[in-house]
């Protein structure tokens, strides 16, 4: 198989000393500067006529120079190849202060708060959007195994059965070979019908969500989805967007950065105070059965009070249904999109929780008004998502796996979440309080002391035990404080161990 080389080299003409010499040279900066990264196959001896203008014997010659520098590796009977070693020596070449003064030099070279959008330089935009990262910088990072994760939204990938999802895409891959894929007019690319399809019946068992294929768009993660729906509805420096205080950081980023206002309204144990909407609101962003990070659930009171309020203003409802599947008690709980609200409700899903995050596979069931739009903006981002994925979840929708693998999950998660209940009730009832819910991948519980929950999830944080704090999700001034216990990722014993952690210090 002839090797893909694509480095221009400029030989010396003349000796082979001065051919040998040049190539070294060339070669080398190729590797230093990251033209020829590691990894990378030189072209063997044989061909380096044709790939190095020189001849075997010097091309022989070279590399052995390259390899003693430490820059190039010879596997017998494979060839020779740039060294993973040579990283390190790009660096301690080039260095990144180097190279910073260099584009400093360049002619015309300007500061980043120049030539970029002033928005994506906001510190409340960047912390928004890496709330996730925890890193204590005042100690060395340790193993990622060791770490205690309480962090909500996240879920335990060990638990989905990844053979029999791949066996069920291998099936519809075989498929396209025989049928291969094809661009479609921009309206036929809301996604695959058939998951669009799975997904109508998989929501209305779950949520009561009742709509049709044609109702749905498939995106890429309810991220993309919040993205789209603030691009359509938003109105740039005229659109007022209410969203929940505490709420989903991200969520709020995709509609300040479509140019619209946000108003934090806040939230008591019936979900959203629909009587504190300001008047000129235009799109009101909720969490109706888990409420994002407090976990309550919005009472029928409320709901239809917010129905009502839209319809009489000429608002757009966005329900984040972000883990609706996850129920342990009481009786099902319909979403807020039902028949009677499907005019002023766009619905967000996910299977980022129910499966796997990694497929980066969302949907939004939209009213008829508002889908020819979302469909339009969609396929100007990414023109549809990949066919493959969406054809694998659809048929381990349609053959009943995920029913099967979500009452699973109910059971495990259950047992997670009744075992942080008790450590909550029985070793730390004198400083918090767990929050009513019975949805979900977390629990919120507030403090009943004036103990700084920031710097207790500092403090664990460098025992490399992850727990949120309710500030990090305020918009506004925190009116409550408490920490959140996320048990999608922890299991029995590494809760046991957190809060054995967190009691000591709490009681200090």
């Amino acid at each position: 198989m002839d090797t893909l080389f694509e480095i221009k080299l400029d030989l010396t003409t003349g000796g082979s000393r001065q051919a040998s010499e040049s190539l070294y040279r060339q070669l080398k900066a190729a590797i230093l500067d990251g033209r020829l990264a590691a990894g990378a196959k030189l072209p063997v001896p044989r061909m380096s006529s044709r790939f190095l203008g020189v001849s075997r014997n010097t091309a022989a010659a070279v590399y052995e120079r390259l390899a003693s520098d430490g820059l190039v590796l010879t596997r017998r009977g494979s060839g020779s190849y740039v060294a993973a070693t040579s990283r390190a020596a790009r660096t301690r070449a080039a260095g990144r202060t180097g190279r910073t003064a260099r584009a400093a030099q360049k002619p015309g070279a300007r500061s980043a708060d120049q030539r970029l959008n002033p928005f994506w330089l906001r510190p409340d935009v960047t912390a928004a959007m890496d709330f996730w990262r925890d890193q204590d910088s005042s100690t060395p990072a340790r193993a990622t195994a060791a770490s205690i994760d309480f962090r909500p939204a996240l879920i335990d990938s060990r638990l989905f059965p990844f053979d029999l999802f791949r066996q069920v895409s291998v099936k519809q891959l075989r498929q396209l070979e025989s049928r291969p894929a094809s661009y479609k007019s921009p309206q036929g690319n809301q996604g695959h019908y058939p998951l669009r399809d799975a997904i109508t019946r998989h929501i209305a068992l779950t949520r009561a969500v009742v709509c049709g294929p044609e109702d749905v768009l498939v995106t890429s993660g309810a991220q993309q989805a919040f993205d789209l729906l603030a691009r359509v509805l938003v109105r740039p420096n005229d659109t007022v967007v209410a969203i929940e205080d505490p709420g989903y950081p991200p969520m709020r980023v995709a509609f300040s950065a479509a140019g619209a206002r946000l108003v934090p309204v806040p939230v008591d144990d019936e979900g959203l105070i629909v009587e504190q909407l300001p008047s000129d609101v235009r799109i009101i962003c909720v969490c109706p059965s888990h409420q994002f990070p407090l976990g309550v659930t919005m009472s029928a009171r409320r709901r239809q009070s917010l129905v009502a309020f839209a319809r009489r203003r000429g608002a757009v409802i966005i329900e984040d249904d972000y883990d609706g599947e996850f129920r342990y008690e009481g009786s099902p709980l319909e979403a807020l999109r039902t028949a009677d609200a499907e005019d002023v409700v766009c619905y967000v899903g996910t299977f980022s929780k129910c499966m796997l995050p990694a497929l980066r596979l969302g949907f939004i069931v939209a009213p008829d008004w508002a889908l020819r739009s979302l469909i339009s903006a969609k396929n100007c981002m990414d023109w549809h998502c990949p066919t493959p994925v969406q054809m694998g979840v659809a048929r381990f929708i349609a053959e009943g796996h995920l029913e099967r693998h979500v009452r699973r999950l109910r059971r495990i998660y259950k047992e997670r979440r009744e075992l942080i209940l008790n450590c909550l009730q029985a070793d730390l009832s004198q400083w918090l309080t767990p929050i009513s819910s019975g949805y979900g991948l977390h629990v919120a519980a507030q403090a009943r002391t004036r103990q700084d929950m920031d710097r207790v999830s500092e403090t664990l944080l460098r025992e490399q035990i992850k727990v949120h704090a309710f500030s990090r999700y305020y918009l506004g001034a925190p009116a409550k404080t408490g920490l959140i216990f996320g048990y999608g990722a922890v299991d029995p014993a590494q809760i046991r161990q957190g809060f054995s952690a967190l009691r000591r210090l709490l009681a200090r």
